[in-house]
This record gives structure tokens, C-alpha cells and sequence, in this order.
């Protein structure tokens, strides 16, 4: 072999080696047959996105039914000048007068305080005989009971009915009112105490502390 033909075959394995460990013409690694980190990720589990997706909404407040009054209902006393009276009613309620009745409004409870002089003692007959018929204007009027009742101020005659509400003047809704009227009588002065709000109210403990506050003065 010549010299000149030696040096040539030389110079062509010295670039093989050059291009062999410059990477040029190496081939991809081959598949393991695994899953792709993204494959294996979404088969371990939900995405973030439906995880949040399924969790419970936050719960409503709660609010107390229609008519019920506040178990932390403030009162105070309201004593008429000239009245021989107080009573206890609850604070912040809309208050009117029309001669010797007082009457106090709050959403749709009301309470309505008369007095009037009369020479006899109101009995269950004068009441069932003479002011059941009166009330009868009330539209739907159903009849309760009367019986006599001891409250802290002294023993009362109650009489308890039922009657339609007036119409709201802005979504013209009746309500059904459940009414507990309470006539305390002494030294010949009346006094009635008339409390009312929807029949499914809960408002038995606020009317017990209002029918229970009666004094004479």
C-alpha cells in the first residue's frame, strides 16, 4: 500500500470518531412502555379544577320565621298621664294613640291598650254576651274561648280569636292573625290588652312578659 492511500483512509476513520462523539448520529432512547408523567398524573386522581368543583356551597343564614319576636327583645314600661296603668312593651315598635288607645306595631305583631271607666266588673258572660259581638267586624272573625286568667298584675278575663289581617298595601297579602285579648278590671277602671300576630308565630314568652307587666298605679 502507497503512503498517500494510507494517509487518506486515516484522515476518514479520524472523522468518523470526530462525528460519533459530537452526537450527530445518535438515536433516540428507546420507549420503556411506561405511562407519560402527564398520562400517570391524570390517573391518579381529579384535576384540581373538578376537585373544587364538587365541594358542599356555604349554607344560608337562617332567619326566625315570619312574626316571631326576637328572644332578646328589650322592653320598656309605658305609663299613660292620667292612665292608672303601665304595661311593658317591647322597645322600638311603632307607637299611635287615638284618644284612650295606644296601639304598637312592629312588621305584623301588633299590641293595643284601651282603658275605660265602667261602674261593673267585666264577668266571662258580659264579655262572651257583649264583646264577642263587637268583634265580629273582623273579617273572618272565629270564635276561641274566655276564661279567667291570673297574670302578675291581678286576675284578667282572656278571650282569644281569630281574624284576617288587612290587606298589605303594597302586595296586597292577608295574613290569618291570632288575637289573645286580656280585660283586667279594678276600683271601676278597665283596662284591655289586646296582643296579636300570625297565627304560626311563636310568640308565646313575649306575650306571657307583656300580659305579665300589667300594673295598676
Amino acid at each position: 500500500m502507497s503512503a498517500r492511500r494510507t494517509l487518506t483512509m486515516a484522515g476518514a476513520i479520524a472523522a468518523s470518531v470526530i462525528l460519533a462523539a459530537c452526537g450527530g448520529t445518535s438515536a433516540p432512547p428507546a420507549s420503556t412502555g411506561g405511562p407519560s408523567p402527564a398520562t400517570e398524573a391524570s390517573s391518579n386522581g381529579p384535576s384540581p379544577a373538578k376537585t373544587a368543583s364538587t365541594q358542599p356551597a356555604p349554607r344560608a343564614t337562617e332567619v326566625n320565621p315570619s312574626g316571631d319576636i326576637p328572644d332578646n327583645q328589650a322592653y320598656v314600661v309605658f305609663s299613660p298621664a292620667g292612665g292608672g296603668y303601665s304595661v311593658k312593651t317591647p322597645e322600638g315598635w311603632a307607637r299611635t294613640s287615638n284618644g284612650t288607645t295606644t296601639s304598637f306595631t312592629d312588621k305584623l305583631n301588633k299590641i293595643e291598650v284601651s282603658a275605660a271607666a265602667t261602674p261593673t266588673q267585666p264577668t266571662i258572660a258580659s264579655v262572651t254576651n257583649t264583646d264577642v259581638p263587637s268583634l265580629k267586624t273582623v273579617p273572618k272573625f272565629a270564635m276561641g274561648k274566655v276564661a279567667v286568667v291570673t297574670r302578675a298584675g291581678g286576675s284578667a278575663i282572656l278571650l282569644t280569636y281569630q281574624g284576617d289581617s288587612a290587606p298589605d298595601q303594597v302586595t296586597g297579602k292577608v295574613v290569618r292573625d291570632a288575637f289573645e285579648r286580656y280585660t283586667f278590671y279594678r276600683a271601676g277602671k278597665r283596662v284591655d290588652l289586646t296582643l296579636s300576630g300570625p297565627v304560626n308565630a311563636d310568640n308565646v314568652d313575649p306575650w306571657r312578659i307583656v300580659s305579665d307587666s300589667l300594673r295598676w298605679s
